[in-house]
């Protein structure tokens, strides 16, 4: 694919993985797009962006490049690992003690999804706020898509919760299709939103 052009004269484009001087701006955009859910966790946001730089696994993800600047991040997870996978009990237990540690691997046991054979699954999406509605998001998904085609993986598989319809219609008119929901309402008041839709794009 072609990087995609600004009026500006600047890129964006796609590789996979970032440098490690870049862990706290990937951090920083990871959180603004799933401060709601982590901050059930982690309410500390010095606590939040600490646990992230220390935990993601560059290798399982896509990033949107502008120049020096990450401005766009797709995690993923497969049977080798997860772009979140380094959010374990020991990481939260150096950061927020035993009791504060255990209480946020229940909050996000919540937002654990299991793989199936042949799947990719999407570990969440982010673009930077001033990027947004821009179509750098529909890039990132698009590059994934492709991505697990090279890698022999059987379909590309994410979640979209419906206080977020716009996300939905993005993921439907990229080809994603519903194949089922799962409803929270009990847990709404925890949560934030009342159900959430599995999409699936077929490889």
């Amino acid at each position: 694919m072609s990087p995609m052009l600004f009026s500006d004269g600047r890129s964006i484009k796609i590789q996979r993985g970032f440098a490690e001087e870049q862990r706290a701006q990937a951090a920083r955009l990871f959180d603004a797009a799933f401060e709601a859910k982590l901050s059930l966790a982690f309410p500390q946001k010095h606590v939040r962006l600490a646990v992230l730089r220390e935990s993601f696994n560059p290798e399982f993800c896509l990033v949107a490049m502008r120049g020096p600047r990450l401005v766009g991040i797709a995690g993923f997870k497969t049977p080798e690992g997860s772009f979140t996978g380094g959010i374990t009990f020991k990481t939260l237990r150096a950061r927020l003690g035993v009791l504060d540690a255990l209480r946020a691997i229940v909050v996000l046991s919540i937002f654990e999804r299991s793989l199936t054979s042949g799947e990719l699954l999407l570990d969440g999406i982010s673009v930077s706020p001033r990027l947004r509605s821009q179509g750098v998001g529909s890039l990132l998904l698009r590059h994934v898509v492709a991505f697990g085609q090279t890698q022999g993986h059987k379909s590309v598989r994410l979640d979209v919760v419906d206080t977020n319809p716009a996300a939905r219609r993005l993921y439907e008119r990229l080809g994603f299709v519903p194949k089922r929901t799962v409803r929270f309402g009990y847990l709404r008041w925890l949560l934030g939103f009342s159900a959430a839709t599995t999409l699936e794009f077929s490889l």
